[in-house]
C-alpha cells in the first residue's frame, strides 16, 4: 500500500465506526428506558457476559458501571457452565452481549438464568435472534458493516456495543442522581479523585510555617522571612493581624530594577495590596484554577476576619498530582 492508500484506509475505518455509533441513536427507545429502570431498581448487581470480543467489551462496561456507582461483575460464559453460575443471585440483572444474538455459549446460559428468575437484557444485532426472542429487554446494536475489509473482524460492532454501554452507564448515573462527590468517593486516588475531593485546608501551609511580616518590617527582615519559609512570598499584616498585602520574589526583583536605594524601605512600601485570597473549604482544584486565571503562584487562605490562616503554592498542587484541566 502507498502512503496515500494507508491514510485513506485509516479515514475509512473512522468513517465506518462513526456512522455505526451515529446510527445507534435509533436504538435509544422505550426498550432503553426499560433497561435503565430495571438496572436502577436492581437490588443486586448487574452481571455482564459475552464471548470473545464481546466479552472484552463487557469487561469495559463493567468497569464503567462500577466507577459510576452501579455494582457490576463480568461472568465468562464458559466458566458459568462449569460452576461460576453461582456468582449470579436472584436480585441481579444480566446483560448478554452477542453481535449475532445466537452465540452458542451465551444461548446455553439463558435457561439457567431463567431458572434464577433474573431480568435479562440482550445487546445483540437482531431482534429475531435467540437473545432477541428470549430476553426480557432487547437493545439493538446492529451495524451496516464492519470496518474490516472482509466484514469479519468485530470492529464497528464492538465500537457500537461500547457506546451503548456508555449510554446505559451515563443515563443510569443520572437516574440515580450520582454526584461529583459520589464519583470522588469511588476514585480517591489519582488526579481525578484529588480534583474532586481535596480541600485547601487539608494541604495548606499553616501555623508558624506561614511567612508573615508586619507593614513596618524592614526590607531585610522581609527578605529573610521569604527566604526562610521557602515559598517565594510572604503575607503582610496590619497591627491587628488582618491581611494588608503580599510580597513575592517577583516584587523584589521588580523593585531592584527600579532602584537600588532600598535601605529605608519597609514591607508596606513594596507590598501588593488586596492580594488574591481564598477560603479553606474550597477545593484544591479551584485554587489551581484561580492561580491559572490570575497568573500567580501563591494564594493566601483567610478566615472570616481577613486574617491569614494559611498559604498554598502552585508547586504544592502540582506535586500532589493536580494539573490544569
Amino acid at each position: 500500500m502507498t502512503k496515500e492508500e494507508i491514510i485513506e484506509k485509516g479515514k475509512e475505518v473512522i468513517r465506518i465506526e462513526a456512522e455505526a455509533v451515529t446510527n445507534l441513536s435509533s436504538s435509544i427507545n422505550e426498550e432503553f428506558v426499560k433497561a435503565i429502570e430495571v438496572m436502577a431498581e436492581c437490588k443486586g448487581r448487574v452481571v455482564l457476559t459475552g464471548m470473545g470480543k464481546s466479552g472484552l467489551i463487557a469487561r469495559k462496561i463493567v468497569a464503567t458501571l462500577n466507577s459510576t456507582g452501579t455494582a457490576a461483575i463480568y461472568l465468562h460464559p464458559t466458566d458459568a457452565l462449569h460452576g461460576d453460575l453461582g456468582m449470579v443471585r436472584k436480585d441481579d440483572v444480566v446483560i448478554l452481549i452477542s453481535k449475532s444474538g445466537n452465540t452458542q455459549e451465551i444461548s446455553n446460559l439463558i435457561p439457567m438464568f431463567k431458572r434464577l428468575k433474573v431480568k435479562l437484557i440482550a445487546m445483540a444485532g437482531s431482534k429475531d435472534s435467540k437473545l432477541g426472542q428470549e430476553c426480557d429487554i432487547f437493545l439493538n446494536i446492529d451495524v451496516k458493516e464492519e470496518a474490516c475489509p472482509h466484514d469479519l473482524t468485530p470492529t464497528a460492532s464492538t465500537t457500537a456495543t461500547l457506546a451503548m454501554g456508555d449510554a446505559l452507564s451515563v443515563a443510569l448515573l443520572q437516574k440515580r442522581n450520582f454526584t461529583a462527590e459520589d464519583f470522588a468517593f469511588l476514585h480517591p486516588g489519582g488526579s481525578l479523585g484529588k480534583r474532586l475531593s481535596l480541600e485547601i485546608k487539608e494541604i495548606m501551609i499553616k501555623g508558624n510555617k506561614i511567612p508573615i511580616v508586619k507593614q513596618d518590617s524592614s526590607l531585610k527582615d522581609t527578605i529573610l522571612e521569604i527566604t526562610s519559609k521557602r515559598l517565594g512570598a510572604t503575607c503582610v499584616i496590619n497591627n491587628d493581624g488582618t491581611l494588608a498585602g503580599i510580597i513575592t520574589d517577583g516584587d523584589l526583583r521588580r523593585l531592584l530594577e527600579r532602584t537600588l536605594d532600598i535601605k529605608d524601605l519597609t514591607a508596606k512600601d513594596i507590598m501588593t495590596v488586596k492580594p488574591k485570597v481564598i477560603k479553606e473549604n474550597y477545593l484544591a482544584s479551584f485554587a489551581l484554577q484561580q492561580m491559572e486565571n490570575y497568573k500567580i503562584t501563591s494564594l493566601i487562605i483567610t478566615d472570616e476576619s481577613n486574617r491569614p490562616l494559611g498559604i498554598i503554592h502552585l508547586h504544592d498542587l502540582i506535586n500532589l498530582g493536580l494539573s490544569p484541566r
